[in-house]
């Protein structure tokens, strides 16, 4: 067994190199039919074999005997440079990790993968070396789902870090570093978490992620907007690759895009992600089935079934692919006594924002408070309730996508957020009182803030904080940044709040305190810049509010 490298060494290469993919010996251009090594069916396949003890299973939807995929070593007909979107993996479990790649050669185009399954080999292994393989197997992955591969790697120890990669036609993929979750019942110690949310490709670079992969994170929460639907600017930092995205191949290759950023694909292979959505990966402001635009309403359905599947198609999430436009993303995972981390959907279940007008922004009506609206649905709301209520985690953390703190400025209410459901928003702060301590993590707005709950109902019975984090590229409201900042933090339940500058949250989190540091960089005008801390905030244990360091 060869001696591993220790962690920082494995991210400082990511740092100096990308995650750029190797292109050995593919054989020859793809062909219109499959080699006879291939499988015919355009079905999505998969099996699954063991290194050790070891066992592998994989989120392909439909299974075949091991005798069905042929070895990736011989797979004939299939381009060169098929990993030029790096790998990823996400939602870890203490036995298990799921991992991702795509094959696609000509990204921005379709992909461009043969009409017909390829299998891929995936390893886990103790070492980056990998001459201590602790997991592998084959799948089989086709034209239905854009040649991605999702594999739920089983078998796993707890509370460890592996490394992992993927090799079909003669390549092998870039190296990817993951780690399980604490045991149930353990006491991990602490805990290193980053936030982040809102990656406009155009409104500048994507200068966070090469300082989030120096922090050596456990984990990587993302809070929505991953990729944006909108049409090329021509005034743009970096222009998209088309008009506003609306069928699936648009989608693919939208999603194609942001994937091929290196910064990002270094980020994804330097730890494992968490990822819940918001609304631009889908279409500006969408309400369930409602579109922004009530004239799209007979063709949104579609629209954003389209969007579902690519999403799935991208992205290291533990779940099936979508069954036409439902597509179950909330979730929970825990990391041993320390956290419980419940992902939230504030999307695909909510009915329409409220007091219809030409803007998010309003001066409320009835319906603003209603309960009818909701934010979650009343299965999500349902599970919620359940996974705060039995929790014996120290700290329970709400993954969320729009701001809950309420945050009228002005008399106007931004309707698209939890002040849009006025109503629902006191459930669930009502919900939160009953954890031992309670943190909600944001995006979305693009700005950083720092909010507590439930002080605008009973100034003496705080629930807890929320934690608003900036985007990693996209901008605020361009010269409003200082005007909203001097009308909301004088509430009462708003204790800090900067728009001006783009990042991420850095969380270290253990039994005694939780603590957040608002990292900012310089630029993202610029392929480079260098970052600060804009503000550290810490919650102490069975203390709801914040308090700044």
């Amino acid at each position: 067994m060869s001696r591993p490298l220790d962690r920082r060494t494995f991210l400082g290469g990511l740092l100096a190199t990308g995650v750029a993919a190797c292109t050995n010996d593919a054989t020859s251009a793809p062909s219109s039919t499959p080699p006879s090594s291939a499988p015919s069916s355009s079905t999505p396949s998969a099996t699954s074999t063991t290194a050790s003890t070891s066992t592998a299973s994989t989120i392909v939807p439909t299974t075949t005997a091991a005798t069905a995929v042929p070895d990736p070593a011989r797979v004939l007909g299939v381009p060169q440079d098929l990993f030029t979107l790096g790998v990823a993996s996400g939602d870890p479990l203490p036995d298990r990790v799921v991992l991702w790649t795509r094959l696609a050669p000509d990204p921005l185009d379709g992909g461009g993968m043969p009409e017909y399954q390829v299998p891929v080999r995936w390893q886990v292994a103790d070492d980056e070396r990998f001459a201590d393989i602790v997991a592998a197997g084959i799948v089989a992955t086709g034209p239905s789902t854009a040649h991605s591969v999702h594999v739920d790697a089983t078998g796993l120890r707890p509370g460890r870090e592996y490394f992992y990669r993927f090799t079909t036609g003669g390549e092998e993929s870039p190296i990817g570093r993951t780690r399980t979750a604490p045991a149930p019942g353990s006491d991990p110690g602490r805990m290193r978490l980053l936030f982040a949310s809102c990656q406009n490709w155009q409104d500048g670079y994507w200068t966070p992620w090469p300082h989030a992969v120096g922090e050596d994170p456990d984990l990587i929460v993302w809070l929505g907007d991953y990729i944006y639907e909108g049409d090329a600017r021509p005034e743009a930092v970096r222009r998209h690759n088309s008009g506003e995205i609306g069928t699936l191949e648009e989608y693919r290759n939208r999603w194609a895009l942001y994937k091929g950023d290196r910064d990002l694909q270094a980020a994804h292979a330097a730890a494992p992600w968490v990822i819940t959505w918001d609304d631009h990966e889908v279409e500006n402001n969408y309400a369930g089935l409602t579109p922004q635009d009530r004239a799209d309403a007979a063709t949104f359905g579609r629209r954003r079934a389209d969007a579902y599947q690519a999403a799935w198609e991208h992205q290291p999430v533990r779940a099936p692919a979508p069954a036409g436009s439902s597509f179950q993303m909330y979730r929970s995972l825990s990391w041993g006594t320390l956290s419980d981390l419940l992902v939230l959907d504030g999307r695909q279940y909510r009915t329409d924002q409220p007091c219809p007008g030409a803007s998010d922004l309003s001066e409320g009506c009835a319906a603003r408070t209603d309960r009818g609206g909701t934010m979650l649905g009343r299965r999500q709301k349902e599970w919620l309730r359940r996974r705060v209520s039995h929790s014996d985690a120290r700290w329970s953390v709400l993954a969320n996508q729009t701001i809950m703190t309420p945050v009228p400025f002005a008399g106007l209410f931004n309707l698209d957020q939890w002040d849009g459901y006025a109503a629902e928003r006191d459930d669930v702060v009502e919900l939160l009182r009953r954890a031992r301590n309670a943190v909600v993590l944001t995006g979305d707005i693009h700005a950083s803030a720092v909010g507590t709950l439930g002080v605008d109902v009973d100034r003496d019975r705080p629930a807890g904080t929320e934690f608003v984090g900036t985007s990693i590229s996209s901008d605020f409201a361009d010269g409003l940044e200082q005007v909203v900042a001097d009308l909301v933090e004088p509430l009462p339940q708003v204790q800090w709040f900067d728009a001006s500058r783009r990042g991420y949250g850095r969380c270290d989190v253990t039994a005694e305190e939780w603590r957040t540091d608002y990292r900012v960089v310089s630029t993202v005008a610029d392929r480079k810049a260098s970052i600060t801390t804009a503000a550290s905030w810490v919650v102490s244990d069975g203390t709801p509010v914040a308090e700044r360091d």
